[in-house]
């Protein structure tokens, strides 16, 4: 029983912490309604995952996690998804882009890096608050992608550098 609720306080944990880094807890809990009804509409996660990514054959989604994107305008809240090909997200809600006639375009926010671009993921946190968490994606070209705010950090980077690990050896069997 003690290991039960360990695990619901670890959960409690994560659904705070991700719920925190939203703008308004009102608008987070919205989006996070908002994305549920999108995900049971469009038939589950990997339809999802392959109606905003490009799929191939093959290609099996692995784990799919809420989380945010850590950008200079702030945090975006959406799904992170690893694949045996790729890390991908895409944001909960659009974003408006101005466009050359000066009106704007509204588009999901999206990041794809292949597998083989990938050199590392690295975890941090807070100092001050160990229970913010963070992942950093460290690319072969220098780009450096955070992630924060899962609901479970364990669970996704435990995902993410077993595959990350598998493809290296995949790669060294060639």
């Amino acid at each position: 029983m003690n290991m039960l609720g360990k695990k619901a306080d670890t959960f409690a944990h994560g659904v705070r912490e991700h719920v925190r880094l939203g703008t308004k807890i009102s608008e987070t809990v919205k989006g996070k309604l908002s994305l549920g009804a999108r995900i049971l509409q469009v038939g589950g996660l990997e339809k999802i995952f392959k109606q905003l990514f490009s799929f191939r054959e093959g290609e099996k989604l692995l784990k799919a996690c809420q989380c945010y994107l850590s950008t200079s305008a702030g945090p975006i809240a959406g799904l992170l998804f690893i694949s045996s090909e790729k890390v991908a997200f895409c944001s909960e809600r659009s974003i408006k882009v101005p466009c050359a006639n000066g009106e704007y375009l509204r588009v999901h926010y999206k990041v794809v890096v292949p597998l083989e671009k990938i050199k590392g993921v690295n975890q941090s946190e807070n100092m001050k608050k160990p229970s913010q968490k963070y992942m950093e994606i460290v690319t072969v070209d220098g780009f450096d992608i955070w992630f924060m705010g899962f609901l479970n950090y364990h669970k996704a980077f435990k995902c993410l550098q077993q595959t990350i690990s598998q493809r290296l050896d995949d790669v060294d069997t060639f």
